[in-house]
């Protein structure tokens, strides 16, 4: 409806111009012409590792110094820190791997965790706008992460009948195999790093056209449209508005949906049926 109603609007002799998936290709800003090349979505992925570092290497800072004083008081960013990461801790990786693998696979599972949700909340931040993950390399890197950490933990665990009994499941008739053997294969070493990469990334294109259509909409209704058209805009702000809680509510989703499918994944590499 909204982009009939601009569609309309434009008939009549105003021009607006809604996102297109060009969005996802702005200009060069560094290094161009070289393979080193950085635009605002590879700056904004720099940005968000450099603060990433920091932020850990403040929180390790003051964990340390907590257990040198002995001071049991936490500050504020303290308890921050603690909640965050005991949330990865506890509630993904010993909720679904026990005690003992959830901290073998921890560092991974909070890299992943925290990767995703710097470089996801980025598309409702001012002036970037735009999140790291709407472009294929970060999920893509993501999800080899945890392809190869799932097949590691399978293979270290179980050694080759990982493979076997992941491709002929016991307690099913030979005959079957022509047809059961394909099927898991897809489903277990092709469709999850696949499914993995198409979530995150679709979540972050679709939710940035929103964004982009509902407060380009609002300026083109405020400054550009004619006569009452402009009272458009402000339904087109408060949805704007929406949307952009709606898409902190994703960012934060899809961190958590990313790495817990990564952690069932290494469950199921660690299961006693292999």
């Amino acid at each position: 409806m909204l982009l009939r109603s601009l569609t309309l609007i434009a008939a009549e002799g105003s021009e607006f111009v809604p996102p297109t998936i060009f969005e996802f290709y702005p200009e060069i800003v560094a290094f161009e012409g070289t393979i080193f090349a950085i635009n605002r979505i590879m700056m904004i992925r720099l940005i968000v590792m450099v603060l990433l570092i920091i932020v850990f290497l403040l929180w390790t800072r003051k964990f340390n110094q907590a257990v040198k004083t002995g001071n049991v008081v936490p500050g504020r960013f303290q308890v921050l820190g603690e909640m965050a990461l005991n949330f990865v801790r506890k509630s993904i990786a010993h909720d679904q791997l026990g005690e003992k693998d959830g901290e073998r696979f921890l560092p991974l599972l909070t890299t992943i965790f925290f990767m995703v949700l710097g470089m996801n909340i980025t598309g409702v931040i001012p002036f970037a706008n735009i999140a790291g993950t709407s472009v294929i390399g970060v999920p893509l890197v993501l999800a080899l992460a945890a392809y190869v950490t799932f097949i590691y933990a399978g293979m270290r665990k179980h050694g080759v009948k990982f493979f076997k009994n992941s491709l002929f499941p016991q307690g099913v008739p030979k005959v079957f195999y022509l047809l059961v053997t394909p099927i898991e294969f897809l489903s277990t070493f092709i469709l999850r790093p696949v499914t993995l990469v198409l979530r995150l990334l679709m979540n972050m294109i679709a939710g940035h056209l929103l964004l982009v259509l509902c407060f380009s909409a609002t300026q083109f209704f405020f400054f550009e449209a004619d006569g009452l058209f402009r009272l458009f805009g402000a339904g087109t702000l408060v949805f704007g508005f929406a949307f952009t809680l709606f898409e902190i509510l994703v960012s934060v989703l899809q961190a958590y949906v990313f790495t817990l499918l990564t952690t069932v994944y290494i469950q199921l590499a660690l299961a006693d049926e292999h």
